[in-house]
Formats: structure tokens, sequence, C-alpha cells
């Protein structure tokens, strides 16, 4: 009789919960059925300008990028049910704003030059395609072989190589008229969004170097002591106030045997940390001097926004692009 007591009052409980639980699901059910009335579904607009590349470069951008960066992204039932479909509406919007394979012939040929850089350079890191996107999309990640079309296509549309060696000399004494010409400051303009030349860079430290092999340049990068300590204690999401950092460019030369060398300068990027004077690109402001002339490069102030769309994609380093991250012990 124990037993039986037992069981009936344990059955008796479970009714109970099931009973209370009844009302929670309704709402539930409720609250998912109304959330699908609030959303804006992404349209797709017209195909323009589509890429104007071979055909075996555009399937691969077509399996890869063109669910996001593109008026042709293809849709499954669950991208369509909020709250899956915010995610996915977002996401796109943020892509086509980077950039758009079906407006994308708009672009300059150095836009677009830059863009493709970007993509196989975002490749090569395996930050794209995005996992989360694979994961759902096998068929979109890509193989050693997608790798290697991609980063032959963006060399084919670069600028030709330099090879004549005699130039190594001649941009050896470029280089002593530009440290020249950056120490007198006061004669070079400001950037449009008001960032400055910095000319003591040449007193900071060098925290990278890397290489453009789209457009044969190669870069020296260096950092401010806030930067330094930045990248030293791991503070970088965000980075300080008064971070500075300058990307010295020079055109690459580079002889028949394989030896390369820095050639003729080219510019000079800064980027600065200020909260206050930069909110709406976290803080980044961005400056580009172009040149002997260190000419400053944009029209207006709306070029720093150009420069903080394409520093988004860096969002997990700060929004800075190549930085020895690993390494803690920078002198």
């Amino acid at each position: 009789m124990l037993g039986y007591s037992l069981v009936k009052k344990l059955r008796s409980m479970v009714s109970s919960k099931k009973l209370r639980l009844w009302p929670i699901a309704g709402i539930l059910l409720v609250g998912i059925i109304s959330i699908q009335f609030i959303q804006v579904p992404v349209q797709n607009d017209k195909v323009t300008h589509p890429i104007n590349a071979s055909e075996e470069v555009a399937k691969i951008f077509r399996k890869a990028c063109y669910d996001c960066h593109s008026n042709e992204s293809k849709f499954n039932w669950y991208d369509k049910v909020a709250p899956v479909s915010w995610l996915v509406n977002h996401d796109v919007k943020v892509a086509r704003s980077r950039f758009n394979f079906s407006t994308f012939d708009t672009l300059s040929a150095t836009d677009q030059q830059v863009r493709l850089w970007e993509m196989v350079n975002m490749v090569l890191a395996g930050k794209m395609p995005l996992n989360s996107y694979t994961i759902l999309h096998p068929e979109a990640k890509l193989t050693p072989h997608d790798v290697e079309v991609l980063k032959n296509y963006v060399v084919s549309i670069s600028p030709t190589r330099y090879h004549d060696s005699s130039q190594i000399k001649s941009a050896e004494e470029e280089q002593k008229v530009l440290v020249d010409k950056s120490t007198a400051s006061k004669n070079i303009a400001v950037a449009p969004n008001g960032v400055r030349f910095i000319p003591d860079y040449k007193n900071w430290e060098v925290i990278s170097t890397t290489s453009r092999f789209d457009n044969h340049t190669m870069r020296v990068i260096y950092g401010n002591k806030v930067t330094v300590n930045a990248i030293q204690s791991g503070r970088i999401k965000p980075f300080p106030d008064g971070a500075a950092i300058v990307k010295v460019v020079y055109n690459i030369i580079e002889e028949k045997n394989g030896e390369v060398y820095p050639g003729a300068f080219n510019n000079i990027q800064i980027m600065i940390k200020d909260e206050k004077r930069f909110p709406e690109s976290k803080g980044w402001g961005f400056g580009r001097f172009n040149g002997k002339g260190l000419k400053p490069y944009g029209e207006t102030a709306a070029f720093n926004t150009t420069c903080y769309n394409c520093h988004k994609i860096a969002d997990e380093t700060g929004y800075v692009f190549s930085i020895p991250l690993e390494n803690k012990d920078l002198k």
C-alpha cells in the first residue's frame, strides 16, 4: 500500500507540473508567432554591375561569398524565421556595405584590387567564409585549389612587377629625402578628418612587417609606447586612447634571382586612437599621406568611414591588421 501511495503521489505531482507548464508553453508559442511580424527581410536588388572575372573565379565567389556579399542571396526556410532571420539580415546588410559583387564593377580599378586582396587575405587567415556559415553550408568551404586560383587572379590584375635593381640606389636616396621632408612636419597638410602626420614615428618600435603580393608593396609598421604596451599586456579590445600606429609603404624591387628590396616610397598610413574625436569608427582616426610630397588622402572627412569599413573585419584584434599579438616580449 505504501508503494502504491507513493506512485500515486508522484503521478499527481507530474500532472500538476504539466498543468503549470502549459500556460508557459502557450505564451512562448504566441511570442514566437508575434515576432514573425516585426522583421524587415533583406531584399535582393537588381544585379547592375557584377564583377568581371573568369567563370572559374566567379564560380568560387558564388559558392563562398554570394549569399552575403551580393544581391543574389539565397535564403533557406530557417533563415526567414525570427529570431534567426534577424541575425541573417544583419550579417547580409553588413557584408553588402563592405563590398557587393552585384555592383562591384562600379568601383575603380584600384578599389577593386584593394577589395580583392582583402578577400584573399581573409581567406588565408581563415576568417572567411565565416565558420558559422560553413557549418550550415559546407559546400561553401574553399579548397586549396580554390585559394590558389583566387591568389593568381588577384596577382594577374595587379601592377607590373619591379625587376630593375638599378632602382635600389635611387630608392635609398629617395628615402633619405623623405626623412628630411617628414622632419619638417609643419609643411605637411593635415588629413581632412584632422589626423596629422607624425614625424616621430621613426623613433618608435617596429611591431610588424608585411607584404602585399597583389600590388607588390612591402610595409614597415611602427607603434608608439601606448600601442606596444597594449600588445604586450593583451589590452587590445579595445586599444587604449593614445595608441598610434604608422605604416610606411614601399614599392618592392624584385630582382630576377628572387631577391626583394624596398624600392620607391609609396605612402604613409596612420591610425590614432581617440574615442572622443572618432566615436563612429570605434575611436580610430585614419590618415594616409601619399608620395614624396606626403599629400593627405581624401577630399572630405568621410574617407575615415571608408577606412574603418575595411578594418571592421579585424575586430578580433582591436581593428588593427598585422600585429604580432603572440609576441609578448617586444623590446
